[in-house]
Formats: C-alpha cells, structure tokens, sequence
C-alpha cells in the first residue's frame, strides 16, 4: 500500500520533541537523533524540551547530535496538554522545519496529532523506517495490530510528523558532537492553556528498569504454564537488574500484563542481554527483539526457531535451569 503526497517543499530543518526523565534524556532521544541527522542532509537539528529538569537534561543532547536545543521550564514544571502543545506550534512556525520527530509514547499519543492539526501537516505513527531529505521521505509502519507494514512518501507541503517506535532505530552518536547550543524559549502565559494541568504523577512502585531502557531482559513464553510460575522470570530478573519480559502466547494466557509483552504487537527492545525462557520464537516475537546484542535462549527442544538463532542456547527444564540460573548469578554478583 502506498500513499503519495506530491507537492514538494525543501526545508532542511528538522525538529526533535525530546521526553526527558529525572533530568536525563529517555533512551528513545538518540534513536530521533540519530534519524534527525540523517534526514537534515547538512541542515540543522533543532531539540525541544519542556518540564522540570529540562536544562539539565538539555546538556546531553550535543554529544547525541542537537545543534540548538531549546529549553523551557518556567510554567512548565507540570504536563498541561495545551500549553506544551502551544510551546510546540510556536517553535515550530518559527523554523519551518521539513519533519518534527517524536518519540512514540504517551506524550506523542497525546499532542502528534493535534499538532499535525494545527500545522497542516501530515501524521505517521509508530515508524519503524524512515528516510529522506530535502522535505521528501520515505517510511515504513506497521497497521493492523503488526500485521501488516506500509510503506508510505510524503512531500509536504506541510512537515511530516512522526512517531519513532523505541528501539526500532539504531542510535549512533556523530563523530563530532554537534554545538549543542541551549536557547531559551519564552512563551507568554494564557489562562485557557490549564485548562486541564497534570496535578501529580503515580509512580510505580516496582524498582525494576523500564522494558524499552533497560541493558538486560528476561522474558518468559507460554512454556511456563501459569502467572504464579513467573516468578521464575522476575526472580532471576531481580538477580541480574533486568527488567522481565512476556511473548505474546504468555500474555494472552493471562500469564503477565500486556505491558510486559515484547514483539511486534507488544515492545520493541534493544537489550545488550536478552534471555528468552520457553520461548519458541514465532517471526512477531523475533521483530521485537531481534537486534539485542546477545540472545541466550532456553527451552527443552533444541530445534525452536529462537535456539537456532541464539548465541547461546540451553537445553533443558526451564523449571530447573532458572531456579539454578538464578542462585548462581546471586552468588556471583554478591562476591
């Protein structure tokens, strides 16, 4: 399927709304960073971020690729929709830029599309590829619950707005890192944009890394036959400071929420350890975590899929090999 948009616009600009959290940049800013470069074609990256912390979270930005990041935290401190939105509109009326690139997230869910609106721009969500320059680009997303990929050209003349899946893009830092430059954004207050103000955030009361950012994943299949028997995966989780992990199989059983769901209709990750328990390897699965540095998989039959394709498979009970698994990375660690 393909969709075609034909007038076409050169601007090189190019815009990267950046979520940030306890002052720092989220994982998923080096990935826009790196696509922003890439699209500029020798234009300039510009970064925006907003809430408290920005200014701090603002000094990574330059070794990630950002030419100027703009930075706003005064009435800011709080998510108010309307007036982020509006801080948005404005910086980008002002620098015309050919593509504003989001993270895909709760913010992006949130204001993509009404900043799309506003701009006359078009909308691509949850890009898993895209390309371009010169205001012409290329993109691939998944519709249909994953179970399908289009491929999708724009030519303006509005700018694409788009949504980057986590982990579907590799982050590359540039050679030389880029100025950096921090500029203040000043946008005059209006009553009507609290309209409706975030008053607080709840956050979870687990410790464990979030599935997107975390180093290391242990994720569980259908194999572990009931929710109570995943306390394998988040024990031996616990013990490496991974965050644990479902196939799809185990979700729709009821064994783990949906949150914990890697693969095509659930997350992409990009671990530099993955381990994968009883977990055959259907393709939906292999495209959400496929580019992990090092696979280890492990499972009774050494003719699935994902032992196939695993730098390391163990052949073997789960139910004996976790609990082992688990009190020898314990004792290793402690030491």
């Amino acid at each position: 399927m393909c969709i075609q948009f034909v007038k076409r616009i050169r601007v090189p600009n190019i815009l990267v709304i950046i979520e940030h959290s306890a002052s720092r940049p989220k994982k998923v800013a080096g990935e826009q960073l790196t696509v922003a470069r890439a699209l500029a074609a020798g234009g300039e990256v510009h970064a925006l971020l907003l809430g408290d912390g920005a200014r701090a979270a603002a000094i990574d930005l330059g070794p990630l690729g950002a030419d100027v990041v703009h930075v706003e935290e005064g009435g800011f401190e709080r998510y108010a929709s309307l007036r982020w939105l509006r801080a948005m509109a404005a910086l980008s009326e002002a620098l015309k830029p050919s593509a504003i690139l989001f993270g895909a997230g709760s913010m992006a869910r949130d204001l993509a599309g009404r900043l799309t609106m506003r701009l006359g721009g078009a909308l691509a969500s949850d890009c898993v590829q895209l390309s371009g320059s010169d205001g012409n680009f290329e993109l691939v997303r998944p519709v249909y619950g994953g179970r399908v990929r289009i491929s999708a050209s724009f030519a303006g003349p509005g700018p694409l707005i788009a949504t980057l899946r986590p982990n579907a893009f590799e982050a590359q830092k540039p050679a030389m890192p880029a100025a950096g430059k921090i500029v203040a954004l000043a946008i005059p207050e209006e009553p009507y944009d609290l309209r409706s103000v975030v008053t607080e955030l709840a956050k979870s009361s687990s410790t464990r890394p979030e599935l997107t950012e975390a180093s290391i994943i242990v994720s569980g299949g259908r194999s572990l036959g009931s929710a109570e028997n995943f306390k394998l995966i988040y024990d031996l989780a616990d013990a490496l400071g991974a965050a644990p992990g479902a196939s799809r199989a185990a979700v729709d059983a009821g064994y783990a929420p949906h949150t914990m769901q890697v693969g095509q209709t659930g997350k992409t990750v990009n671990p530099v350890l993955y381990i994968a328990c009883g977990i055959r390897g259907a393709i939906q699965h292999l495209a959400g975590m496929r580019t992990s540095k090092y696979i280890v998989a492990i499972d009774k039959d050494p003719n699935a899929p994902l032992m196939k394709m695993a730098d390391y498979a163990i052949v073997g009970d789960l139910f004996q090999v976790l609990p082992a698994l688990t009190e020898e990375f314990k004792r290793v660690l402690k030491s």
